[in-house]
């Protein structure tokens, strides 16, 4: 099970992440290792949905989805897909931001 300053951390990392995704950072490679990052988050804070509400964790896989289905789709279509990117980016900064932990419980 995540702790809660693992989980502050996961949170902290899928937002920097989708930042990057978002601005077009660093080379395609890296990128493609930030979504990778961010479906990581994912799966280890799976757990944590149910004791801090399942909303936030919801909004957060939406986002990395949009994410991975916006990169895929840009290869062919870059408007749209850039736009469904910055959009799962957006849900996943939104995310991390509703479920990040303010206090750790001793």
């Amino acid at each position: 099970m995540l702790g809660e300053r693992g989980l502050q951390v996961g949170l902290l990392v899928a937002a920097v992440a989708a930042l990057i995704v978002m601005l077009g950072l660093f080379s395609v490679a890296f990128r493609v290792g930030c979504l990778v990052v961010m479906a990581g988050v994912v799966v280890i804070s799976a757990p944590a949905r149910a004791q801090r509400g399942g909303g936030w964790w919801v909004l957060l896989a939406g986002g990395v989805v949009a994410s991975i289905a916006g990169a895929v789709i840009a290869q062919g279509a870059q408007t749209i897909g850039g736009l469904i990117a910055v959009i799962g980016g957006v849900l996943v900064v939104i995310a991390a931001t509703i479920g990040l932990p303010l206090s750790l419980e001793e």
